[in-house]
């Protein structure tokens, strides 16, 4: 069956580069239609939708974290990452990645697979 695992590391300084994989199993990042995304959810907050990589290679950001976010993916090894700059303790959230047929849902579908989730703090 098809799984994601989010990677990276769970501390990050403020104004430092926060960089998360996921790595897919089960299908591949560069056949059928997809959006592979990210997602996070800070503390006592909702889901936030970060961004996506479609299959065709098209990328998608949130509006309000797009100057920060770059979306990336490695077909040799079946991964999709994120990276975003300029962290701030704001960003520390649980970050997922998730395959999706729909762009920017932020609740999880039976139809969807989404990774476990990494939690990642940004503090000096």
């Amino acid at each position: 069956q098809v799984q994601l695992q989010e990677s990276g590391p769970g501390l990050v300084k403020p104004s430092q580069t926060l960089s998360l994989t996921c790595t897919v199993s089960g299908a591949s990042v560069t056949s059928l239609d997809y959006y592979w995304s990210w997602l996070r959810q800070p503390p006592g907050k909702g889901m936030e939708w970060v961004g996506a990589i479609r299959t065709s290679g098209s990328t998608y950001y949130n509006p309000d974290l797009k100057n920060r976010t770059s979306i990336a993916r490695d077909s040799t090894k079946n991964q999709f990452t994120l990276q975003l700059n300029s962290v701030t303790p704001e960003d520390t959230a649980e970050y997922y990645c998730a395959r999706e047929t729909v762009l920017a849902i932020t609740t999880k579908r039976a139809t969807a697979r989404w990774g476990q989730g990494t939690q990642v703090t940004v503090s000096s």
